[in-house]
């Protein structure tokens, strides 16, 4: 484990450790379930508990914790900053009417991709997905397609950071088949996955590139594995999603130059 630098605040790294603490499938916690959560001492995570109820980023009934809204401030600097999620919002639109399908944008966030846009036609995964939700790059049509945006030194040193834990039995798992499946993303300029990150699930995915043409994000196209065969995602959804992440690229370019 690296060693922080002489600069680093631990109290600011525990506190935010006790946000993060808070997720869809553990909104309400106790004292005790932070406690373990973070790794900290009961009387710790109190102090950091009462500390955020004081900010009015936690609320609390005497026996559970939960977040409130204001959390959202933390994040709102960044996202009113990021112009992505604004260009692609009416693309990602116009192209869910058209196929019917939930899509979504997301960009990389070291071994993640985080979605930062999101259109929604029904629930297609047990998992429910919302800005700012997080998968491994390594499983995800959109973590692939961001991974092939980078050098070879740099997908190296992913390949050999990341655990590769299957999470279907179709997940690849080892880092050279991954590392040659990335290479043939990069040379396609799309990539599909089949069931790797949940059974029943394909998506479909491609980039989005600024005006340098570096991919900065990824956009991508999900639907049940019944609904379409992997042949029918590439002939019948390939051709949309492309003209979709053409179009999204070009506005965002456009934004880009603007003075």
């Amino acid at each position: 484990m690296t060693e922080p630098s002489p600069d680093y605040v631990q109290s600011l790294a525990r506190g935010l450790a006790v946000i993060r603490a808070f997720d869809a499938t553990r909104p309400r916690q106790t004292l005790s379930e932070v406690a373990k959560t973070t790794d900290l001492t009961r009387a710790t995570a109190r102090r950091f508990l009462l500390t955020l109820v004081e900010l009015g980023y936690v609320r609390t009934d005497g026996s559970v914790f939960w977040l409130t809204p204001r959390v959202l401030e933390l994040g709102y600097s960044y996202l009113s900053s990021l112009t992505l999620p604004e260009i692609a919002g009416p693309h990602l639109e116009t192209l869910t009417k058209a196929v019917h399908e939930s899509a979504s944008v997301s960009i990389l966030d070291g071994g993640d991709v985080v979605y930062v846009a999101r259109v929604p036609v029904s629930r297609i995964m047990t998992v429910s997905i919302t800005i700012g939700t997080r998968f491994p790059a390594f499983a995800t049509s959109m973590g692939r397609v961001l991974l092939s945006g980078l050098s070879d030194a740099e997908l190296d040193e992913y390949l050999d950071s990341v655990t590769l834990t299957p999470l279907t039995g179709r997940t690849i798992a080892d880092p050279d088949a991954l590392r040659e499946e990335i290479r043939r993303v990069r040379a396609d300029g799309f990539c599909i996955v089949d069931q790797e990150l949940e059974e029943g699930l394909r998506s479909l995915a491609a980039p989005i590139r600024d005006a340098s043409g570096t991919i900065v994000a990824a956009a991508n196209i999900s639907t049940q594995a019944a609904r379409y065969s992997a042949a029918a995602v590439r002939r019948d959804l390939l051709p949309e999603l492309l003209r979709t992440v053409e179009a999204i690229s070009a506005d965002l370019v456009r934004m880009q130059s603007q003075p």
